[in-house]
């Protein structure tokens, strides 16, 4: 059977770049839509090959310019971070034929090694861009729809989803396969996702010994989502040293698996030496994570704030990565305790937004959104408080209630 096919927001960003760049490298996580998306957009006119069988990569391996002979341009190279030796290859062949766009279109799941092996040999010559797994916005149909933000209007006619179908939603998750079928066994398919990626993405990037520690150390993370997260603590509850638990981080940011989220201050120093936030970057995983199967315990339990909030980070995070765009998100909090979930940059102006719970607001949820108002004055654009629920309605002035579907 095939599977439904989804449009992504990402298409337009996707055919400008393959448009104007000699290459296109498209990273994201496992299982994100990176093959579909390209497939769907270029099959009929380029090769395809994989780099993951082992004899391919072996080929590519062994003799690199008759193997690019083979799999003349334009193609697509999957997984290439599989064979990452081919890139200086793949700049001579550009470099003899320069001024042709969309010779090569590449694609990869861990950004670290990626990322620098790019740099180090297609510098100029690429345009570098990401595909997660889908936003609520994609997986309803509205993948072009900007955010409201963006659009500065309120879309009339949204439909909002009711309560205990938003929940089963955040249950699930935004990779492609589970949003297609929803007869898919969720629980099954994050259990052999998170085996997977252990097993391929994490021992390839690090020499992790004891898989069943890294295991405890992903659930004892989950439990902190969309919390400070103090290394020490998580290091001594877990045995292990503090570098340890840094480098495991470093893994799971590089493989797409979770999002850092740092302080908002003026001077941009200060972001970097203060402790972050840190958020899964798909919500079913989190939920996968802290052993949460029902829409009404991952709802009433004490996760449930954690998972809005995660859902919240996760949609804008992705929908501004399907636009092109490098999201600029932080939190704020005061010595005294003042805190706004999210602070979004954009333009020089700053966005603040409220998660809650619950879903009927009331103007106190708008207390945190007045004082960053008052210490940022001009640079602050309307705030939004956003909820489970389907009211809209403002709060304060410059401030208001917003359900998620409308985000």
């Amino acid at each position: 059977m095939t599977e439904k096919y989804i449009q992504r927001s990402l298409e337009p960003v996707l055919r400008k770049a393959a448009d104007q760049f000699p290459a296109v490298v498209l990273t994201g996580p496992r299982q994100s839509g990176k093959t579909t998306l390209l497939k769907h957009l270029f099959a009929d006119k380029y090769g395809y090959v994989s780099l993951e069988p082992p004899d391919t990569r072996a080929a590519a391996g062994e003799d690199p310019r008759g193997f690019l002979e083979m799999y003349p341009p334009p193609v697509i190279f999957d997984e290439v971070q599989y064979a990452p030796d081919l890139l200086p290859y793949i700049k001579e062949r550009i470099d003899a034929d320069r001024g042709r766009a969309g010779q090569y279109l590449l694609t990869g799941s861990q950004n670290l090694l990626l990322v620098e092996k790019v740099t180090e040999s297609l510098a100029g010559r690429t345009a570098m861009l990401r595909l997660l797994p889908l936003s609520h916005r994609e997986a309803a149909g509205k993948s072009l729809s900007p955010m409201i933000w963006q659009s500065g209007r309120f879309e009339e006619g949204v439909a909002n989803v009711s309560g205990k179908q938003l929940w089963q939603e955040f249950l699930r998750g935004g990779y492609p396969e589970l949003v297609a079928d929803r007869k898919r066994d969720i629980t099954l398919w994050h259990g052999s996702y998170i085996q997977t990626y252990l097993e391929r993405d994490v021992r390839s990037l690090r020499q992790i010994g004891d898989l069943s520690q890294f295991q405890s150390f992903l659930r004892a993370l989950a439990a902190r989502t969309a919390q400070l997260v103090n290394l020490t603590d998580l290091a001594r509850d877990l045995g292990v040293a503090v570098n340890t638990i840094k480098a495991w981080i470093s893994v799971l940011e590089a493989t797409y698996q979770v999002i850092v989220l740092r302080p908002w201050f003026v001077n941009v120093g200060k972001r970097l030496v203060k402790t972050p936030k840190i958020y899964f970057a798909d919500v079913g995983t989190l939920c996968y994570l802290t052993g949460l199967k029902d829409p009404e315990h991952a709802a009433a339990g004490p996760m449930g704030g954690a998972i809005m909030e995660t859902a919240v980070v996760s949609e804008i995070v992705r929908t501004l990565t399907h636009q092109g765009i490098e999201p600029q998100i932080y939190f704020w909090r005061t010595s005294i305790g003042a805190e706004v979930d999210i602070v979004i940059e954009t333009a020089g102006s700053l966005v603040p937004i409220e998660v809650k719970l619950s879903a009927t607001p009331k103007p106190a949820f708008a207390s945190s959104i007045k004082i960053f108002r008052q210490d940022y004055g001009d640079r602050v654009l309307p705030g939004y408080v956003v909820h489970p629920g389907d009211v809209r309605l403002p709060l304060t002035p410059g401030v208001t209630a917003l359900p998620f579907a409308e985000l």
